[in-house]
């Protein structure tokens, strides 16, 4: 066979001394079309002996052919056929008297090739396929698949282990891991409820890649302190910023192992509170004023989203729907009181003036005293108990966006794989899909 064919195959190490078209076995037959069979051997014309390594070449003992799964070429299938040679070691004091020839490409016991292994590895990892689908389409088992998301992970965790990188900024934020469900508990013989978390960190400097830097079962404090307490003190005394959510367990946790450490608490989930004071009043009216809650012919709740929606981005034509609805389902003004709080909080956390954060802390503080409803007053008294690390905030603008952005991810492995059972199968996906979208 020429070279040129080899040169197309392109197996390192490996080159075709034939290539002919084949009936297909019976239990392989799917259309009926002829299948191309590649038949390869190594280019290298001496090998060592495995035990003593003494270079034996020349005519081979014996030749013996072993069938090999490589990537995927054309539209038809593929056979490719490895012919191993066999050879006597020449050294009399070897216990080894005859040896087949080695390659990397292809280990011991092994039948995939090292590059369809990598192939597999990142069909999985970089677009969050399922294992299954993966192995459908290249033609493997699911095992064969599992394994090498198994190897790679491995290898990351590996390179990892051995360089701690400088951390300046910490993210951490929890995400539900399983569906809420009911496990009978065998032990005391009754049900109990399983409502699963993991709490992710990442690192947030955006001068760096940014990647997943660890994941723990669980969300409380005492998750977070575990994590913390297994990586190095000098480690952690190199973080300067710590961004979550407002979670005193998770607060607590970081004042405890990071006393260095400005703990900020992201905007997004402080509007949230407020969107959900908002949501509480109007279902709350709406009970008061009908008698039920809201319905699709109810002006506030058919405009739902209206009153969520930031008030200095409404057109004209939206500022008269909502006026609109507060005439018409607002008698009591609380609805629009609330907005009106929400509105004061969201100018609060886009001031980058410091000299006109305090009075648009005075403003938010006094619309929420003014509207004296349960749910604008437990939102300022958050306020006032989270406000250092609001005004850090305020003062650093370092947010949990990528975080978040790493919650999204899970979640979409999940769905992705219908839920996982094994804990350590599913860290394992999370991991490994990061990394690949970090160094894309």
């Amino acid at each position: 066979m020429s070279d040129a064919t080899s040169l197309l195959y392109d197996l390192p190490g490996f080159r075709v001394v034939l290539c002919e078209e084949t009936t297909p076995e019976p239990e392989e037959e799917r259309s009926g079309e002829p299948v191309r069979r590649v038949v390869v051997m190594q280019s290298a014309g001496e090998h060592g002996c495995p035990r003593c390594g003494v270079l034996v070449g020349g005519k081979p003992y014996d030749v013996r052919e072993s069938r090999i799964k490589d990537l995927p070429m054309g539209h038809r299938p593929l056979q490719v056929i490895w012919r191993k040679r066999r050879y006597w070691c020449r050294e009399a004091a070897c216990a080894q008297r005859v040896f087949t020839e080695r390659s990397e490409q292809v280990p011991p016991r092994r039948r995939l090739t090292l590059r369809l292994r990598e192939r597999l590895e990142q069909a999985a990892s970089r677009s969050a396929r399922a294992v299954a689908d993966v192995a459908g389409e290249y033609g493997v088992s699911w095992w064969s698949v599992q394994r090498a998301l198994v190897v790679k992970a491995a290898q990351l965790e590996a390179a990892r282990s051995g360089v701690s990188a400088p951390v300046r900024m910490l993210g951490l934020d929890e995400t539900r891991a399983r569906s809420v469900r009911w496990i009978f508990d065998s032990d005391q013989e009754r049900w109990r409820l399983s409502n699963p978390w993991m709490t992710s960190f990442v690192d947030l400097d955006l001068g760096r890649p940014g990647w997943l830097l660890g994941l723990m079962p669980g969300r409380s404090g005492a998750t977070v302190t575990a994590w913390l307490q297994a990586r190095e003190q000098a480690w952690r005394d190199g973080i300067e910023v710590v961004a979550l959510d407002p979670s005193a367990p998770f607060a607590a946790a970081v004042r405890r192992l990071l006393p260095q450490a400005t703990i900020v608490v992201d905007h997004w989930h402080l509007v949230r509170l407020a969107n959900q004071a908002l949501t509480e009043v109007r279902q709350r009216v709406a009970r008061e004023q009908l008698g039920h809650r809201g319905r699709k012919a109810d002006q506030a709740w058919a405009h739902r989203r209206l009153l969520l929606a930031a008030g200095d981005r409404l057109s004209p034509r939206g500022l008269d729907r909502l006026e609109k609805v507060l005439r018409h389902d607002d008698p009591t003004d609380e609805i629009g009181a609330a907005w009106g709080v929400k509105e004061r909080l969201r100018q609060l956390l886009a001031e980058t003036d410091p000299g006109r954060i305090r009075h648009r802390l005075w403003v938010f503080y006094d619309s929420a005293a003014t509207a004296d409803m349960p749910e604008t007053t437990r939102l300022a008294e958050t306020i006032q108990t989270w406000w250092p690390a609001v005004e850090a905030f305020l003062r650093l603008r370092v947010t949990n966006a990528r975080t978040e952005g790493t919650n999204r991810v899970i979640k979409q492995l999940k769905r992705t794989g219908c839920g996982y059972r094994n804990q350590t199968n599913y860290e394992r996906r999370i991991v490994l899909h990061v990394a690949a979208k970090s160094a894309a």
